[in-house]
């Protein structure tokens, strides 16, 4: 079975509400989707959803890398020689993350259609759905009790605040938010590089009695000694994000003992072969692993889904960046029920367009 061609095209989404986050505020994103075709009739889907500020690409250099490198490189070649076809990609575009996870989950797709299963059973089957966290932007702090408690209403028990901007004020939002939601309820923390080791110790120590299950990179991601230094004192599990880029970046994570945990996103790290590299890194050390997504459609958070089902040591998920696009042609590839993700019970990544 050859591949025959691929086939692109950029969709913009504005979000149902725009959010804040230490360095920006996003109001809509353009993820490019791709359709890889053989000679077969069988095809395979995929999604890049690119973000200048952590991959480097825009939805222009997805479609012109995927167009000009992606689509001659593919052309002709055997459809099933997955690991081989991503290796090639990451050779000809080490710089563009998003554009070879789209490609790499179209190929993981495809494969999952020729076998006729389920992408998660076909990687391993660990466990069949994951509870995901929520993500609540930087806000006042009435609205964000507000939000949160919206979030409730819809059957979330996991929320992720964002900061980063001033750590006091951060401390005082994630304490009205552990006012109003009680005891059962997980919170998570966000500082996108915001902090430094100190403001990090600062609010550490602040949110004590909120008791927040995790602290996501509070210190810039080149840093690495500073992200080290926050996590040998606080008592709070330190997940590396930005600082995590490749599996080089997961080795040298665990090697120092920088993290206690760290988050994969197939759009960071360039697909799903990728993301299964750096989870054995992370397994290795008993790291613990969160699989997160960017601003991503429907589409590309069932690749990030089936990835996290199909590993025992992916404990956590963060896969709520589809919620609220407005125009998602894929917003059906996944299915959310009381905060808990489940796939939909078809071939490959389960998935198609109408």
């Amino acid at each position: 079975m050859r591949i025959a061609g691929i086939e692109c095209w950029p969709v913009e989404m504005r979000l149902a509400q725009p959010y804040t986050i230490a360095y920006e505020t996003i109001a809509s994103v353009t993820n490019v989707f791709l359709r890889i075709d053989t000679d077969s009739g069988l095809c395979g889907h995929g999604c890049a959803a690119p973000d200048q500020a952590i991959t480097g690409e825009t939805a222009e250099t997805v479609l012109r890398d995927l167009r000009d490198t992606a689509a001659p490189l593919l052309s002709g070649q055997d459809a099933l020689r997955t690991v081989w076809l991503v290796d090639q990609l990451s050779d000809r575009l080490p710089g563009s993350p998003s554009a070879r996870a789209a490609v790499d989950m179209a190929l993981y797709d495809l494969m999952g259609n020729v076998c006729g299963l389920p992408l998660w059973k076909l990687l391993g089957g660990y466990r069949d759905r994951i509870r995901t966290s929520v993500t609540i932007g930087i806000m006042p702090l009435e609205d964000t009790v507000r939000h949160v408690l919206d979030r409730l209403q819809q059957g979330f028990t996991a929320l992720k605040l964002k900061g980063g901007k001033d750590p006091a004020q951060d401390a005082e939002r994630v304490l009205a938010v552990r006012a109003a939601v009680g005891e059962g309820i997980e919170l998570r923390f966000d500082a996108n590089q915001g902090y430094t080791v100190e403001q990090t110790l600062h609010f550490v120590d602040r949110c004590r009695s909120a008791r927040l299950e995790i602290l996501e990179q509070p210190t810039p991601k080149a840093m690495l000694e500073q992200l080290g230094s926050v996590t040998r004192q606080v008592a709070i599990a330190v997940m590396a994000d930005e600082s995590l880029m490749s599996q080089r970046d997961a080795f040298r994570l665990a090697k120092d003992d920088l993290a206690d945990m760290i988050n994969v996103k197939l759009m960071k790290v360039g697909g799903i072969f990728e993301s299964q590299q750096i989870n054995a890194v992370a397994r290795a050390a008993r790291l613990e692993v969160m699989v997160g997504c960017m601003d991503e459609a429907g589409l590309a958070i069932a690749a990030g889904l089936h990835f996290a089902l199909s590993r025992k040591n992916v404990c956590y998920a963060d896969l709520d960046g589809h919620l609220d696009l407005l125009g998602d042609p894929s917003k059906d590839a996944v299915i959310l029920k009381d905060g808990v993700l489940y796939p939909v019970d078809r071939p490959g990544l389960g998935w198609s367009p109408r």
